[in-house]
């Protein structure tokens, strides 16, 4: 019996370094970071399945650094069995469940449910639900937007709203984002990726999101357990804290993972992609001129990569992958020993826009 405080004292500690020891997804330069989060996610507190404990649960073992809990205000199937007049109850239980000093964090949210238009529209880092809740739509993300919540549109491809699976602006969302009051745009929305919410993105400088949407359990529906991710949407900030996290997806820096994906304005991804990529020194081995280079990827993400240079490489194709945090050797035919190589590459799963890949040059010396 003597031996089971200090059983639990060390459970604990255990506990507490796995909750902070995980490595990023993904490398950032000194004094930065890319920080992953989940934007969109729901618990029995509105249509979701699980308890919002299980929600902060997956989480941590998945590594995330923030997720948002967004109930539906309206929609609230399980009402008869949970009753709760409070719209911040799941919020309560999962912001209760983090430690001082964990890497998680979660904050308050939640999405106003409408038929199209507006369809369905989410508000995070708001200060109370309820005050959302309203009979038509406009005064709840009105509301929203007084409490400093940042705005985004969820799913506009989703087929129950959109038969053709297309997203396209309606007079309302264009009212919206004229007077401010929509800030960002699902690209990737639980398994779905929209070309044309992509573009409506760019077109109207809207942050680009990626979340999971989950109602059920990550693993079953993202294969976690064998190696598979949830989409999340990667923020680039200089602080972790929520209000540096806040106004970077105000300024839209942001990337989007999605299965194999990366998502972004080309100015964020080529960001995520040089702090990730890194190549070691040109050598020549012998007397021979054929150039070895180390590549090495940093990130938890796969990088699949085309040469676009003059020279031809010696042991493989052009197109090539990186594994995640891996390195490989790559050989290329100078015809000449050279002090500076330019390597012009696409990034063949990195998206700039509707079908456009991010191109980008590394110089080496």
């Amino acid at each position: 019996m003597a031996k089971l405080p200090i059983f639990g004292c060390t459970f604990f500690l255990i506990a507490a370094t796995t909750l902070s020891a995980q490595p990023p997804f993904f490398k950032a330069k000194s004094g930065s970071h890319w920080v992953s989060t989940d934007l969109h996610i729901h618990t029995v507190f509105s249509d979701g399945a699980v308890w919002p404990s299980i929600r902060v649960e997956e989480a941590r073992k998945e590594g995330l650094d923030l997720i948002a809990m967004t109930e539906h205000l309206e929609y609230q199937p399980h009402a008869e069995d949970i009753p709760h007049p409070d719209r911040n109850r799941s919020y309560t239980i999962a912001s209760g469940m983090i430690q001082p000093e964990e890497r998680l964090q979660v904050i308050n949210g939640s999405e106003i449910t409408r038929e199209m238009a507006p369809g369905h529209i989410n508000a995070v880092f708001i200060k109370d639900a309820n005050a959302l809740l309203y009979a038509d739509s406009l005064s709840g993300i009105q509301a929203a937007n007084k409490q400093g919540a940042f705005v985004f549109w969820n799913h506009p491809n989703w087929d129950a709203h959109r038969k053709d699976g297309i997203a396209r602006l309606d007079p309302f969302h264009e009212y919206l984002i004229e007077n401010k009051l929509l800030h960002g745009l699902e690209v990737v929305n639980e398994t779905t990726y929209s070309d044309e919410a992509f573009q409506i993105a760019l077109e109207n400088n809207l942050t680009i999101l990626g979340t999971s949407d989950i109602h059920g359990l990550t693993d079953w529906a993202h294969s976690i357990s064998e190696g598979g991710h949830r989409p999340m949407t990667f923020v680039s900030v200089e602080s972790k804290t929520p209000m540096a996290l806040k106004k970077a997806l105000f300024e839209g820096k942001t990337v989007v993972w999605y299965d194999a994906l990366l998502i972004g304005k080309k100015g964020n991804l080529e960001r995520l992609i040089r702090d990730n990529i890194s190549f070691g020194p040109i050598v020549y081995p012998e007397d021979k001129t054929i150039a070895q280079l180390e590549v090495t990827n940093h990130s938890s993400a796969g990088i699949h990569m085309k040469y676009l240079g003059e020279y031809s490489f010696h042991k493989r194709a052009t197109v090539f992958s990186i594994p995640t945090n891996s390195t490989i050797l790559l050989e290329l035919k100078t015809v000449t020993k050279k002090e500076v190589l330019e390597l012009p590459f696409t990034i063949l799963n990195g998206l700039i826009g509707p079908k456009k890949y991010l191109d980008l040059t590394f110089v080496l010396k």
